[in-house]
């Protein structure tokens, strides 16, 4: 009997267990009935937008004092850390197509069009636009001041073997130097001339080693006036239709690298090219130097300014 007890107990406690588990236990679904969905995966939007940015630029940009009010107001509005990477367009540009950076802002139109036509680049969104110029020694040598065209001016430093300091470097301003040169009918670069130096540096620095050999070089005008009064250089050459400087910002293609912040790149290209910041770039050292060095074109096109 006892025997029989136990077993009796143990039956009632196991049908128990059986119907504790099966209360706790999703509903089967209906025979044809579509399978219920599973939990989304948590995006990573989000967090991507608030993790740290690496921003490949060139060193107008930073030498002009631009960077320094924009990256701090970014900073502060998006409660991200941005790394600022600053060296020439093509190096910029490299970064970028390496999957070394996030966004870009870099001012070589044709160079751009290329990395794009690559598919490196994901959005491409004009930003603003200054002007280069041609600088050198009060004295000027080659006589080319009040020149109207760049272009003949580089004809005149080239026929009086006047000193000139090229950056070198791959930049957007070497870039137009170079087609400057090439308009001119010269390539200095490929047969280096003793009055022809390539610095290999940024425009701060270039405009310093010309200002110290008393040479003529090309420079963009935001950078040119940020470190004036450090140069014994004068503007020469300047409002030359074939002088314009224009800046577009470019986000990576993640299809090219999963890997890079694209969505936080996207978001720094947005916020360059909102109404509250091109108003912060058309003020940028109007209250020092009586003039705009950057003139903001986000509500333009490339065709606008003859791109």
């Amino acid at each position: 009997m006892k025997s029989l007890n136990t077993t009796r107990l143990l039956v009632t406690l196991l049908l128990a267990a059986a119907l504790i588990l099966s209360a706790c236990a999703p509903a089967a679904a209906p025979a044809g009935a579509p399978a219920a969905p599973t939990a989304p995966a948590a995006t990573t939007d989000q967090s991507v937008v608030k993790a740290d940015l690496i921003l490949a630029t060139t060193t107008s940009t930073q030498d002009s004092g631009l960077l320094d009010v924009l990256i701090p107001l970014y900073e502060k509005q998006a409660g991200v850390k941005v790394k600022v990477v600053a060296v020439g367009t093509g190096q910029a540009l490299q970064m970028g197509q390496q999957g070394n950076a996030d966004v870009l802002l870099v001012h070589a139109p044709s160079s751009e069009k290329t990395y794009m036509d690559g598919g490196f680049g994901k959005d491409r969104f004009l930003v603003m636009h200054n002007d280069f110029m041609i600088v050198g020694p009060a004295a000027d040598p080659a006589g080319i001041k009040g020149t109207a065209k760049a272009v003949d001016a580089f004809k005149k430093i080239e026929s009086s073997a006047s000193p000139f300091i090229s950056r070198g470097d791959q930049s957007g301003t070497n870039t137009k130097e170079l087609a400057l040169w090439k308009s001119a009918g010269s390539d200095p670069a490929g047969k280096k001339p003793g009055w022809y130096i390539q610095s290999g540096q940024g425009m701060g620095a270039t405009l310093k080693i010309a200002s110290e050999k008393g040479a003529y070089t090309l420079t963009d005008r935001a950078t040119y006036l940020a470190n004036k009064a450090n140069l014994q250089l004068d503007i020469l050459v300047e409002k030359d239709n074939n002088l314009l400087n224009v800046y577009h910002v470019i986000t990576v293609n993640p299809d090219k690298w999963p890997k890079i912040n694209y969505q936080g790149g996207l978001a720094f290209a947005k916020w360059i090219i909102s109404p509250d910041v091109q108003d912060v770039i058309a003020k940028f050292g109007v209250d020092k130097f009586n003039q705009q060095l950057f003139i903001p074109d986000a509500t333009r096109k490339d065709a606008d300014l003859g791109l």
